[in-house]
């Protein structure tokens, strides 16, 4: 300092309070402002920090909760387009984007649903899953042609993901998608965005600033990928991909996914494992046929008859199966 000019440090706390902010804090979306629960972090120990992330995490699933009604419209949108022989498309940038493309890549192992089903893009392309292009969300033009590229359509459903709700490669994306005819969901964390109102079902979950100003891969990361979670999961219930709560259309791909498939075959069925294995090699492996096999000593081709009849539903092949039963008399 000049003169050996001795100058106090401000605390970064007091200093900020003392400046004058670019843009009022009220007037800030959510996401951008900052928590007041945090704003000496950079202070705390390390299980001061821990336990402060932990504080703010637990505000999560009650957010999730309030937007349960969107929630559950978008699900029987989803279901309704299945059955129709839609798709369901995840468009999303950054964290979002990646999250989408989480979501979709995980549904063929675990309920064997064909790649097409679910599908994601991420602003930037592949190469933004594991180096960040931020400047590729800026595009809208970009969102729309990947919407066009992938053939959306009426029967169609397409998910915006944006926790800021601003995205314009988000917002390129479902304005494209409406004008051909796709049901529009969004998933944002803001309330009223320009995200949220280019979209059939807005789904708003409002988590609060984020520890660090800012970083949505936080809190609003894990609320997306709640969100995401039930969308999927819950569509694939209701379209008979699930057995009870067992997951009965799994892709027995590796060892421990034959073990999950006998271990279902037996407990379904009532029969040991080496029967169910015997049963599961009979079918490829492929669990609810395993099961009628098992319950009716029926052929896998006469299995798999019974189940296209069901609309792939084991549960509504079993019933069919008992009704059968008791119009012919056996007990």
């Amino acid at each position: 300092m000049n003169n050996g000019e001795q100058r106090a440090i401000v605390p970064i706390q007091q200093a900020a309070e003392q400046a004058a902010p670019a843009q009022p804090e009220a007037k800030l979306a959510t996401t951008e402002q900052r928590n007041p629960a945090t704003l000496d972090i950079d202070t705390r120990s390390t299980r001061e920090i821990l336990e402060l992330m932990n504080q703010e995490d637990a505000r999560v699933p009650a957010a999730v909760r309030q937007a349960l009604p969107q929630i559950e419209r978008a699900v029987e949108a989803i279901v309704a387009r299945w059955r129709q022989g839609g798709r369901l498309f995840y468009f999303g940038a950054g964290t979002s984007g990646r999250l989408g493309v989480l979501d979709a890549s995980e549904c063929p192992p675990t309920f064997s649903s064909p790649p097409e089903l679910v599908q994601a893009f991420i602003a930037g392309g592949d190469a933004a899953l594991r180096r960040s292009i931020e400047a590729a969300e800026d595009r809208p033009e970009q969102g729309a042609a990947d919407v066009a590229h992938a053939g959306v359509g009426p029967k169609d459903v397409v998910v915006g993901i944006a926790a800021s709700g601003t995205t314009p490669y988000v917002l390129g994306a479902l304005q494209e998608a409406r004008r051909r005819g796709a049901y529009t969901v969004s998933l944002t964390c803001n309330r009223g965005s320009p995200v949220a109102a280019a979209a059939d079902v807005p789904i708003e979950v409002i988590v609060g600033p984020e520890l660090i100003t800012g970083s949505t891969r936080l809190k609003a990361g894990t609320a997306q990928k709640l969100v995401l979670n039930m969308l999927t999961t819950a569509s694939m219930i209701r379209s008979g991909k699930v057995y009870g709560n067992l997951m009965v259309d799994l892709a027995a791909s590796n060892a421990k996914l034959r073990r999950r498939a006998r271990r279902i075959v037996a407990t379904v069925a009532g029969v040991d494992e080496a029967t169910a294995m015997r049963l599961l090699e009979a079918t490829g492996y492929r669990t609810k046929p395993a099961i009628l096999m098992a319950l009716t000593g029926c052929s896998a081709q006469d299995a798999e008859r019974r189940l296209e009849a069901a609309g792939g539903m084991l549960r509504r092949a079993l019933e069919a199966l008992s009704l059968s039963t008791r119009e012919e008399g056996h007990p």
